[in-house]
């Protein structure tokens, strides 16, 4: 589409070269020429962005941060219209449907893979040696499972690529779109999601749990990684090697967290957090900040841990005060 076609259909207004191609949708600080991109805020913060950035959508609070060069369609609404032309542009193919036959001609398996009964495997999905999909399990278009890998019973898989001696137990959901809700016209609406989940070898993903997919970029599940049952993935994270993740875990969009870092049950970790290497969360911890390599941190809101023991001590004191004489 040119940035003309793109201004026409999404109503916004177009500061540079209406012939301009668009072949592909990105963030701004990730944006290559053929891609359009979107700033949306206040305009108190300038955005990261890419230097191969040529067009983008942008709000008037944010179109002062846009360099000279850079075509600009200015509009209310700007992860709106990007979301608009992004669904012209792209489909996820589990969405489009694969036919009437359960298991694809034009999927690959290796002959010593198992399928069982009930699976459903889309077009271009690839099997590896060894691996075993369960009854009722659903391998989407284009998903590659590597060798020895097993799939669990219900358990459904798009979007993704799934390295070698994986556990997938049943019914885990990986590969779905995240909780990413854009404002437009009409309100609240869901964003779409083009990325995908990488899953590295030797994962385990306990039954149930969720791995979303990304919104532009990969999120990705470092190799040894061991999931409970029951906990989420959001869009854009990335867990390093070796992670340890209890149940009922939760971890917001774009988070990182660095290899070899234990989750207790019940953490909670917001959006955008950095974890370092080998940092322990208590169980029930609920992190809003970025934490240094090698801490332990505990409690809602999560501090370092001997800081929280330490008010812990002194509210229970407060609260049960010794009785004098």
């Amino acid at each position: 589409m040119t940035l003309g076609e793109i201004a026409g259909r999404t109503s916004a207004t177009l500061t540079g070269d209406a012939g301009l191609a668009i072949s592909g949708i990105a963030s701004a600080a990730n944006a290559k020429a053929a891609e359009i991109a979107f700033l949306d805020g206040d305009g108190k913060t300038p955005p990261t962005l890419s230097p191969h950035l040529k067009a983008v959508f942008a709000n008037p609070a944010m179109k002062a941060f846009v360099p000279e060069g850079v075509a600009v369609l200015e509009t209310p609404f700007p992860r709106h219209a990007h979301s608009v032309v992004a669904s012209a542009l792209f489909r996820p193919r589990h969405l489009t449907g694969y036919g009437a036959e359960p298991i694809s001609s034009l999927a690959q398996i290796h002959p010593d893979a198992v399928v069982q009964p009930g699976a459903v495997i889309g077009p271009g999905a690839a099997i590896g040696e060894g691996a075993v999909i369960g009854p009722a399990a659903v391998i989407g278009a284009g998903v590659q499972i590597g060798c020895n890998t097993t799939i669990g019973a219900n358990a459904s898989i798009h979007c993704a690529l799934v390295g070698d001696h994986v556990t997938v137990l049943a019914g885990a959901r990986i590969g779905e779109t995240g909780f990413g809700v854009l404002v437009g016209p009409s309100g609240a609406e869901d964003a779409p999601h083009f990325g995908r989940v990488i899953i590295q070898d030797h994962v385990t993903l306990g039954a149930n749990s969720c791995v979303d997919r990304g919104v532009f970029e990969d999120t990705i599940i470092g190799e040894r990684t061991k999931i409970d049952n029951l906990c989420q993935i959001a869009h854009n994270v990335i867990l390093g090697r070796g992670v340890i993740v209890a149940a009922f875990g939760g971890i917001s969009g774009s988070v990182r967290v660095g290899d070899g870092s234990m989750l207790g049950g019940r953490v909670g970790i917001a959006d955008h957090v950095q974890v370092g290497e080998r940092v322990s969360l208590a169980a029930s911890a609920g992190l809003f900040r970025d934490v240094d390599s090698g801490e332990t941190w505990g409690g809602t809101p999560a501090k370092p841990i001997r800081q929280w023991m330490r008010e812990v001590a002194w509210l229970q004191k407060q609260a049960n005060p010794k009785k004098s004489g």
